[in-house]
This record gives structure tokens, sequence and C-alpha cells, in this order.
């Protein structure tokens, strides 16, 4: 088949594949279901071909081990179909929300963002913690987008090969703060919709977990800052006379571009007024608010040019670069479907009691430490935290549902900066020419210490 052909046809069925989703969950239709788990099996098997290495070996042995569980446990076609879909919500989140992300890109949101970058940041310590910030921030709306934008501002002058670590740090530690708190993330949607949880319910509490990042993240470096900050960095004079230059140029005076913040603050806000507004889930308000907000923006700005540019690379250039994480996290969802026929969920709250400590802090403890340690070796947080979400009920582990998201999703934050197979690694490796093991080991001490400040955050804060 002619690749273009093959393109067409894939684009296809993921996009049948999001629109069977929502109209299955406005309807709860049985017959869409199994069209649901069709398309969904259809995709992971078309797709497939295309990954490569460890990637495609794994997200096979997805599928042959769910089909195996399902098997042993005789399971009818309702539930091969209803665990093929389990993860579809988050292939409706891929089509839809990077649409939030067309008017960020605006030309003149990036130069002004660029010169307000340049002329308030000019200590070593302030770019570190300025360019986490932005990271953050950014990444919650264009995702790993987020990374070369943010690259290209922070290295817009030469850096040490010190600097140069320390900011990959702290766009790696951002893109994390991001996962935490993102409504248009797979984090979030997988969570909110497995939880039965509204966003509004978790945010209050991931927005602080995200910011108390900020401040581990300082402290873990703040020797390595210290060293620049005290004229061991080779760059400091450079650095010195290009903040004089800046200044003389006027830079010093700009500020963050007004119309970029209020789009910002309005691209959550629409969010958390659909949430209370309309009785729908979370998944299917952000991909209405993603249609309608950022085109109703661009035609305030008379910027439609920048809108059909931006949506036709979304579908040429976007989504078929997420093909790996889509059957990634199709066949991943298919498995966890499958272990939850299994009776998984009775038997770790068993396991756990036999610990002397309380089993909510065992629980705490077990996932923690399993999402971590599995993606060290490189395996994606979808796949421990689809299975815990969709195979363990709150109350039988002695936490309620916030709880247990907020430790889902601070677990996935912190796992990201270390995982060699992240996307915000392997992209920081392409950019700076470094291994990738490389740029996750500096990390290890952060998620250390961020896995004790969850642990600390949860018992203090919601329980």
């Amino acid at each position: 088949m002619k690749p273009f052909y093959r393109a067409a046809i894939e684009r296809g069925v993921i996009f049948s594949l999001a629109a069977a989703f929502i109209a299955q969950q406005l309807t709860d239709s049985g017959l869409l279901l199994h069209v649901l788990g069709g398309l969904s099996f259809a995709a992971v098997l078309l797709l497939l071909p295309r990954l490569k290495g460890s990637m495609r070996w794994l997200a096979a042995s997805f599928l042959i081990g769910g089909a195996a569980l399902l098997i042993m446990q005789g399971a009818d076609a309702r539930q091969w179909f209803e665990a093929a879909s389990m993860n579809a919500t988050l292939v409706t989140l891929f089509v839809f929300a990077p649409l939030f992300g067309i008017p960020v890109r605006l030309p003149a949101y990036v130069e002004a963002l660029r010169r307000f970058y340049e002329g308030s940041v000019r200590s070593g310590t302030a770019l570190f913690a300025g360019t986490q910030l932005l990271t953050l921030i950014m990444g919650a709306f264009i995702n790993v987008g987020s990374i070369p934008v943010v690259y290209h501002m922070a290295f817009a002058k030469p850096h040490s090969g010190r600097m140069s670590k320390l900011l990959a740090n702290a766009m790696n530690r951002g893109f994390g703060g991001a996962i935490l708190w993102s409504p248009y993330f797979a984090a979030m949607a997988l969570v909110t919709s497995a939880l039965a949880l509204s966003w509004s319910s978790l945010l209050p509490y991931v927005i602080g977990l995200s910011l108390l990042g900020v401040f581990v993240s300082l402290a873990v470096d703040w020797k390595e800052l210290r060293a620049r900050e005290d004229g061991q960095e080779e760059d400091a004079g450079a650095a010195l006379e290009q903040e004089e230059e800046t200044v003389h140029r006027g830079d010093r005076r700009a500020s963050f571009p007004a119309g970029l913040g209020v789009y910002l603050v309005l691209a959550i806000v629409v969010i958390l007024l659909l949430e209370q507004a309309i009785d729908l889930p979370m998944v299917l308000i952000i991909c209405m608010a993603a249609v309608l907000f950022p085109l109703l923006w661009c035609v305030s700005k008379g910027a439609m040019a920048t809108y059909k540019q931006g949506l036709a690379n979304h579908v040429s250039v976007t989504l078929p670069a997420l093909q790996k994480e889509i059957t990634l996290f199709l066949a991943a969802g298919f498995f966890s479907g499958s272990i939850g026929a299994t009776g998984f969920g009775a038997s770790v709250p068993a396991m756990l009691e036999h610990l002397p400590v309380p089993l909510w802090f065992a629980f705490s403890l077990f996932t923690v430490a399993i999402i971590v340690l599995t993606s060290l070796i490189g395996l994606h947080p979808i796949v421990p935290v689809t299975i815990l979400a969709t195979g363990i009920a709150p109350a039988s582990v002695g936490v309620s549902p916030v709880y247990f998201g907020v430790l889902l999703l601070g677990s996935w934050s912190l796992s990201n900066p270390i995982s060699p197979a992240s996307a915000v690694n392997n992209l920081l490796a392409g950019l700076l020419r470094k291994p990738v093991f490389e740029l996750a080991k500096p990390n290890y001490a952060f998620a250390a210490v961020m896995a004790v400040v969850l642990l600390l955050y949860l018992t203090v804060g919601l329980r």
C-alpha cells in the first residue's frame, strides 16, 4: 500500500475511534461499545508495524498477555471490547487537546515572550526557576511542543556545560509539573475518568504540588546554582555583558505578553465553568472547548491563517507523531482491562495488610515505588497507572478518590524526568546532543526528594 493511502487510513481510524468514543459517552449505547472496541483493535493492529524496537515488543506483549488472561477467564465478547476500549479516552484527547496550543504559537506572542524572557531573567538562579515555571505553564497547553519553544528562549545566548545541564533539568522537571495539573494531558484524563473525579476537585492539590516541585528543584540543584552565581562559571562575564546590552536596548522594560496571559487564564476558566455548567465527562468538555475556544480566539485576533496552519500541522504532523503513544496506550489499556477481570484489585490490599504500617501508607509507598521503578527501566507510566486506577477501589486501601488521584498524578509526574523512554528526555537529548541517560541521571535526587514530599503532602493535606 502506498504511504499516502496508508497514512489516510490510519488517520481515518483514529478520527473514527474518537468520534465513536464521544457518541458512546453521550448515548451509553452497547452497540457503540462494540464499535469502539473494534476500532481500538483495528488502530493497534494497524499502527503496531509502525513501532520499532522495544516499543513494538512491549505493545505486542500487552496484546498477547491481555488476550491470554481474557481467554483463561472465559471472557465474553463484551469484556473483550470493554478491555480494548479502556484507553480510548486518551486517543480522543490526542485528537482534540493539541488544538488549545494553536493560539499560543501566534508569532506576536512568541516574540513578546522572548523579549520578556531575555529582559527579565538575568541571574542563573532566576534563569533556572524561570525556565522551569515557563515549561510548567507552556507544557500544560502545548505538551511536548513546549520543550523546543522554551529551549530556544533559554538558549538564546550560549551557556557553559554546567548551566546547559541545569536548564535541561529545569525543562524536564517543569514538564513533570505540567503533567500534574494540566487538564489536556493523558494523565489527568485517565485519572479523572477512571476514578470518576472532576478536574476542579483535584486542581487545588495538584497546583500546590507542582509549585512545591519548583522549590524542591531549586533546593536539589542549589549548590550548582550558587557555584555559578559566585563566579565559577566561565560564561559569567559574557552573561553580564549580554545583560547590560539587553538593558541598553530597553528589553528590561519588556512585560509578559498580556494577550497570551489572558488566553492562558481564559483557557483554564472556560474548562472550569463548563465543568460546573454541563453534566458531561471531563474529556468531552475538553473536546468541546478545544474545538471552539482557540477558533474564536484566532478569529478575534484576525489570525485565521495561523489557525488554519496549526490545524493542518496537527492533522499531518502532530497526530502521526503520536502514533507510538496511541498504540502503546491502547495496548496498555487492553492489558489493564484484562487484569481487571482477574480480581487483581482485591489481591493488592490483602498483600499490603501484612506490612507493619497502616494500609493507606503501605499502598502509597507501593504506588510510588511501582511507578517510579518501572519508569527507570523504560516502561511508560501509563501502564502501571492504568492498572492501578482501573483495578483498585480507593476505599479498599483506605484512601479517598481525591487522595488516590493526587497520588497517581504525583507519581507519574516525578517519574517523567528519570525515565529514559520519556519523550522529553529523548527530545532534549537530541537538542543538546547528549546521551539520554546523561540527562536523566541528574534528576534521580530530585525524584527521590519529590517522592518524600509527595507522601508528606498527601499525609498532611488529604488524610
